[in-house]
C-alpha cells in the first residue's frame, strides 16, 4: 500500500513511498520541495501558495518518473 512520505506539509500535495529520489522535483520547484537524504526521498516541504508555484507543482507531477507526487484534490488556495 501507498503512502505519504511523513515529512510532507499537511495540504493537499504530498509525495508519496513510490519517490525513488531522483532529485527532479527540487530541481523544478525548489521551494516547494526538499530531499530528506537520510531516507532516501523528496517530500513537500510547503503547499503551493500562489499561481506561479502551482504550475511548479504541476510540472512536477506531469514530470516526477515514479508518479510519486499526488494531489488529494480536497483543498484550494
Amino acid at each position: 500500500m501507498v503512502k505519504k512520505i511523513p515529512q510532507n506539509a499537511e495540504g493537499r500535495f504530498y509525495v508519496d513511498t513510490h519517490c525513488i529520489n531522483c532529485s527532479l522535483c527540487p530541481e523544478i520547484a525548489p521551494d516547494i520541495f526538499a530531499t530528506n537524504h537520510d531516507a532516501g526521498v523528496e517530500y513537500v516541504k510547503k503547499q503551493p501558495k500562489n499561481t506561479t508555484e502551482l504550475k511548479l507543482m504541476a510540472e512536477a507531477i506531469t514530470l516526477c518518473p515514479a508518479n510519486a507526487i499526488q494531489d488529494n484534490g480536497k483543498d484550494i488556495l
